[in-house]
This record gives structure tokens, sequence and C-alpha cells, in this order.
């Protein structure tokens, strides 16, 4: 993995590299992803902007994330614009870290997939705002520059709009499932930064760690069940209408 050492975030990578299945690869610093962008040091905003190229910011976090937070150091910069669009129905304090808002929704999720919790949640995103998840994509392919896709942990949210974008451009599945994984492997140190900020902090007290990792299981399950139930990642875009002239957006931005 190709992981972004910045002092101010702690989920951050380009998914550059990652393979096509046909033989191909996704290019470097096209779609970066990462978790919440508050902490950013003028070091990590040269690096971003300057040196990988972040024209476009796509914001996944709920409207009350956004105003709790205060802006991020990147909204001062004029080359890069932001897109903000919540994947989560926009009520309460709805965020991928709060454990009361995922229980409120836990009944309704679990019939989408019993078998996992956080695969119905997932799928969720797709029925509750497919509107966001389209324009995500749309945004990531009409970026002059890199786009950079967050939310809070850069792990689910994030993950799930990070591997439609991958297979909507032909990405091994493998892959594709991989880069989702990877983010456990920065867990203590995401958890860790979200317990430094009020607004996540009370909530993950009551889930244990280990709960909010990130695993391969997940997102092979979610991926599946978008075979099942809309045929693939390309038939539910198009029936959300993501066109062909966005499909081909994102393919030339990703990889020619």
């Amino acid at each position: 993995m190709r992981w972004l050492e910045l002092e101010g975030a702690a989920n951050a990578r380009d998914v550059g590299g990652l393979p096509t299945d046909d033989g191909r690869q996704i290019l470097d610093h096209r779609l970066l992803r990462s978790d919440n962008l508050q902490g950013l040091t003028p070091t990590d905003v040269k690096l971003l902007v300057e040196d990988l190229g972040v024209t476009s910011v796509v914001d996944l976090r709920s409207t009350d994330e956004v105003e709790s937070e205060g802006p991020g150091p990147l909204v001062a910069v004029q080359s890069v614009r932001h897109v903000h669009l919540s994947v989560m129905p926009e009520y309460g304090q709805a965020t991928d870290a709060v454990a009361d808002a995922l229980l409120t929704r836990r009944d309704r999720a679990l019939a989408r997939f019993p078998g996992d919790p956080m695969c119905a949640f997932y799928l969720g995103y797709l029925e509750d705002r497919p509107d966001s998840v389209v324009s995500a994509l749309r945004s990531i392919g009409q970026t002059p520059g890199a786009a950079l896709v967050h939310c809070a942990a850069g792990k689910d949210r994030t993950g799930v709009v990070v591997a439609l974008a991958l297979s909507a451009a032909g990405t091994r599945r493998d892959a594709v499932i991989a880069d989702y994984a990877a983010s456990g492997n920065r867990i203590g140190a995401i958890l860790a930064r979200l317990r430094a900020s009020p607004t996540y902090a009370p909530d993950l007290a009551k889930r244990a760690d280990d709960d909010h990792r990130p695993r391969a299981e997940t997102m092979s399950a979610f991926l599946n069940e978008v075979d099942e139930q809309f045929g693939g990642v390309l038939p539910w875009l198009s029936e959300h209408g993501f066109g062909e002239a966005d499909l081909a957006a994102l393919r030339a931005k990703l990889l020619s």
C-alpha cells in the first residue's frame, strides 16, 4: 500500500499501483483516500497540493460532523475544490463512528444482510444516498488533478466509495478488498485521532476497538451482494444516472 505519511492524518494513502483485470494499474496521484483532514499541518498541505496535485476534496461526512469539526486547512487553498456529499441520512449526529447512530439503524440494516452488520450498513449507503455515491464518483472523474476522498476514519464511507470507483475502473476484486482492509493496519492511530475530538470521543467508548477494524470479509460480502442484488457495480451505477460518459471520464482519470 502506498501510504501517505501525513503529520495530521493517520489513514491516508494513494491507491495508485492497484492492478486491473486487463493487466494495467491504477495511476499514481489520481485517487487518494484519507481519514479526517482537520489536523493537516502546513507540511501536509504542501505535500498534498504541491507535490501530489490535489485539486478536489470529496467529503463524505454528515453535515453535523462538518459543522462540529469546523473547516480544515485545505478549505483555505483556492486551487482545491471541496464537494460535500454525505452518504448517510441527514438526521441527528450521524457519523460512521457514533455507536448510537448505528444502533438506531441496526434492525433495518440487519434486514439487508444479517450475517455482517457493517456490510448491511454499507448497503444502506446505496439505498439511502445513491445520489451522493454517484456524485462522488462523478467528482473523481471530473477532477483535473488528484481527487482526495475522506470521511472521519477513512475506512467505511471512504472505503465503500473508493471500492466502487476502483471496481468501475476494472480493478481486480482481490486488490479492491485488500485496499479496503489495509485501514486495519492503522486502526490504533485512527481511533486515537477520533478520541481526541469531542465530536467522536463519547461514542467510541461504547464499542470495542476491534469492532472498528475493517475486515476483508466485509468488503467481499458487500461486493458480492451488489453483484447478486443489482447485477454488479456498473449496473447499479447506470441505474442511478452514472452514464457512459461518466464511466469513460472515471476510467480515463484513473487509467490513462
